[in-house]
């Protein structure tokens, strides 16, 4: 690859002349100066400067010399005019990275501990930008081309990103003012970004990083870097929702300090001051938002280099360089001295901090155990937590169960406290009536006695009627107690009725009809014994009746007859009356042993409801241990797969590995072929050049200088320049193709110009980007051509179609 850095004479070679040459600055230590130059050259000389003149003056052109933001950092032709009064350390610091960035492949390769000591020193502003998409290989992504097409579609995540736009650089000229074209390009990258991984989206502290990519690069270009930096810089993971990326960065920071910074670990646990604290935006922001700008800028030069490893180094060299002042304060004062204290420390630069980071221990392995260790121990959480939240689940549903059987059992209470009241009652009841019934049978006894008496003497006395009297009334009363009795019986019936209707019914058939076959025999037993106290009532009847017709003729004469008749006729009334009441009572017991078999009925349902309830429970138990014995299975199945796809990716990187050395093998073979091919025309080109006719060479060159005009006329404008390169090509390609697309057949040689920060130069095109052009026209005789530089050529053609780029490479030996 050709090195395209202008020397530091060469940054001053247009001191003398108002307007800056394109064409002087490159020209070699070999050309001849202007006073050795004929008339012809001379004028030949002032029309390319005017021709270059025109070019810096097109539009497109401009917005690469004035230092736009689509073009900052990529011109430095356009820079060198501002730095001419560079110390010489920053001058030979430019043409260093100059040299490093057209031969990037092969510094990257073999130069690499250079390399990472060079970008510890610090990159040059205007090489950030071209030297940070190398380093993360983000040149001509696939992406880039889908930029456009992106921004014109709607992401879910634009309102929050428009909301946390101004919280970006607030301070910053580029981005404090609404709506500006920094606030406005920083919205369309993060939501063409939140489009392209929509699992992560959009998280506020990326927003930092894409606004320092933003002042350093276009942003089609930043969008690629911040692509190449969230897959490939473990940035991905940070952002990611459940950010489990930062938690393991803080479980191996917190390690470290602990190693490390013994004293103040100590001193951080016992005012519970937690990493995430203070170091959370450290890892988010590469310290964006926690240094100075400037400082943090060195700092993401190394982060680019090196990735997460200098964000360790860097957070443990601010605790060590502050542990002395961290110890003596409490948590409040740490947080207020991590915000307040630590940036204004940087504010004479990063150095100091860089070079005692360099100084903290290291140990990738151990970083790697850790990552384990974390790993593992996140694994066990995440167990318990499924295992708690089962417990928890299982815990609700035991609580609802005996939430219900405490229901049952209270309802079970009651019942067996009404049932008790009610066998009470029935008690007393029985016993009345069992009364009643001695009663009864007293005065069938006295009614009997009484026959006998009048069979045998008509004739009562007083005491006898008195004495009638008196048990007329205790009849009386006691029918009128039965009575109420009955009455309140009938009413607890009605209620215990109400209840059984209320209860659920039985599933059961088969017991159902067994109760029921029960329930029908006590029915029948019931109603026979009815019938027959009825019977007997109608025979009372009978014998009263009787009784009235034999007895109607008697007592005609006598009023005391008259009344002691009335007595019995009223003391038959009464036992007619009990043995009704009796009648009922009987009625009454057969409804207190309906209610007594539902009520065991009930009985008989809660006991199944019971029994139903235990089955159902073991078979819950023996599901959850299915339940287990499977998780258990699919866990060991996880983690088989998870050994797999390490195994398949192993073999795919090792794979990959041997192809890109075969690849590099092969890159080095066919350097060689052309260095030999190389030295082999150099000869002849020099005796060519040599023997040039001066005039001819000279018509010659006013026939090139008609076809860049009107090449630049078709193709549109042309970048500034810093360098003339002549090439020849090789034998065996023996056609050319020019900006129209027309063919020249034979030996040519090529007149190039070089930008400087493109290894891989392609041709004159109108789609090449602004920074990477090649300007060529055709000579018929190699002696026509400049003093060539010791340079190869290698060029390959797509196609033959208008518009076809060369795809040339060119390098110096």
């Amino acid at each position: 690859m050709a090195s395209q850095v202008a020397t530091p004479s060469s940054l001053h070679t247009t001191a003398g002349s108002s307007t800056p040459s394109l064409i002087s600055p490159g020209l070699s230590p070999s050309t001849p100066s202007p006073a050795q130059l004929s008339p012809d050259d001379v004028e030949l000389l002032a029309k390319l400067e005017e021709q270059n003149r025109l070019l810096e003056t097109d539009s497109k052109s401009l917005r690469s010399v004035n230092g736009s933001r689509r073009n900052s950092g990529s011109s430095l032709v356009s820079s060198s005019s501002a730095s001419s009064n560079l110390s010489h350390l920053e001058e030979d610091s430019w043409i260093l990275w100059g040299r490093i960035v057209n031969e990037w492949e092969e510094v990257r390769k073999k130069k690499e501990k250079q390399l990472k000591e060079l970008v510890r020193k610090g990159i040059p502003h205007h090489f950030r930008a071209i030297v940070w998409q190398l380093l993360c290989s983000a040149q001509n992504l696939p992406i880039k081309d889908q930029y456009s097409e992106l921004l014109k579609m709607t992401s879910p995540c634009e309102k929050l990103i428009r909301r946390d736009i101004a919280r970006t650089y607030p301070e910053h000229e580029f981005f404090k003012e609404k709506d500006s074209l920094g606030q406005e390009v920083l919205f369309n990258v993060m939501k063409a970004y939140s489009l392209v991984d929509r699992e992560v989206g959009y998280c506020q502290g990326s927003a930092f990083i894409v606004g320092l990519l933003l002042m350093q690069m276009p942003e089609e270009e930043a969008f690629c870097v911040f692509v190449k930096l969230m897959q490939d810089y473990r940035l991905r993971e940070l952002f990611k929702p459940s950010m489990a990326e930062l938690g393991l960065c803080m479980y191996q920071f917190e390690c470290m300090i602990q190693e490390q910074l013994p004293e103040l670990h100590m001193h951080f646990q016992a005012q519970s001051f937690h990493t995430s604290m203070y170091a959370s935006s450290w890892f988010l922001t590469i310290f964006l938002t926690s240094f100075p700008l400037p400082v943090a800028t060195r700092i993401f030069d190394i982060f680019m280099c090196e990735g997460l490893e200098i964000v360790f180094r860097v957070g443990l060299a601010i605790l060590q360089m502050n542990q002395a002042d961290l110890i003596q304060l409490d948590m409040e004062g740490m947080l207020q001295y991590f915000q307040k204290v630590v940036p204004h420390q940087l504010d004479s630069g990063p150095d100091k901090v860089i070079q005692v980071a360099y100084q903290v221990k290291y140990n990738a392995k151990k970083m790697k155990k850790l990552e384990k260790e974390y790993t593992t121990i996140k694994t066990k959480e995440m167990e318990e937590q499924v295992e708690i939240k089962r417990l928890r689940t299982e815990n609700r549903l035991l609580k609802q169960r005996i939430d219900t059987l405490e229901k049952g059992q209270v309802t079970r209470a009651q019942e067996a406290e009404e049932n008790y009241l009610v066998k009470r009652e029935l008690a007393t009841v029985k016993q009345q009536s069992e009364e009643v019934s001695a009663q009864l049978e007293q005065a069938q006894s006295t009614i009997l006695q009484l026959q006998l008496q009048q069979s045998g003497n008509p004739r009562y006395s007083e005491e006898f009627i008195l004495q009638l009297e008196r048990e007329l009334v205790q009849a009386r009363l006691k029918e009128a107690e039965s009575q109420c009795a009955l009455k309140e019986m009938q009413d607890k019936i009605l209620d215990m009725e109400k209840r059984n209707t209320s209860l659920p019914d039985e599933n059961n058939v088969v017991r159902l009809q067994e109760e029921l076959i029960g329930v029908k025999l006590r029915e029948a037993e019931a109603l026979t014994g009815l019938k027959e106290l009825r019977q007997q009532v109608r025979n009372l009847e009978e014998h009263w009746q009787k009784h009235l017709a034999r007895t109607a003729g008697r007592w005609k004469d006598s009023p005391r007859k008259n009344a002691t008749s009335e007595l019995q006729d009223e003391l038959m009334s009464v036992r007619l009356r009990e043995a009704e009441a009796q009648a009922e009572l009987r009625e009454t017991r057969q409804r207190l042993l309906e209610l007594e078999t539902q009520n065991q009925i009930h009985s008989n349902q809660l006991r199944r409801a019971e029994q139903e309830a235990r089955s159902l429970q073991e078979r819950v138990q023996i599901l959850t241990s299915q339940n287990k014995t499977l998780n258990s299975e699919l866990q060991e199945i996880k983690r088989k797969q998870a050994e797999i796809e390490c195994k398949n990716k192993e073999e795919v990187m090792a794979v990959r590995l041997r192809e890109a050395d075969n690849i590099a093998a092969m890159a080095e073979l066919q350097q060689q072929i052309s260095e030999l091919e190389i030295q082999k025309e150099e000869g002849r080109v020099q005796g060519q050049l040599n023997n040039t006719d001066s005039s001819q060479y000279i018509r010659d060159l006013k026939d090139q200088i008609s076809d860049l005009k009107h090449e630049v006329s078709f193709n549109g404008t042309v970048p500034v320049f810093s360098g003339l390169m002549p090439v020849r090509q090789t034998d065996t390609e023996n056609d050319h193709l020019n900006g129209r697309g027309e063919i020249y057949n034979g030996q040519y040689s090529v007149m190039c110009i070089h930008c400087p920060f493109k290894s891989l130069l392609h041709s004159y095109h109108r789609t090449t980007g602004p920074s990477s052009f090649l300007l060529f026209y055709f000579c018929k005789s190699p002696r026509q051509m400049p003093s060539p530089y010791n340079i190869y050529y290698k060029r390959h053609f797509h196609s033959n179609k208008p518009g076809t780029p060369l795809n040339s490479y060119c390098s110096l030996d």
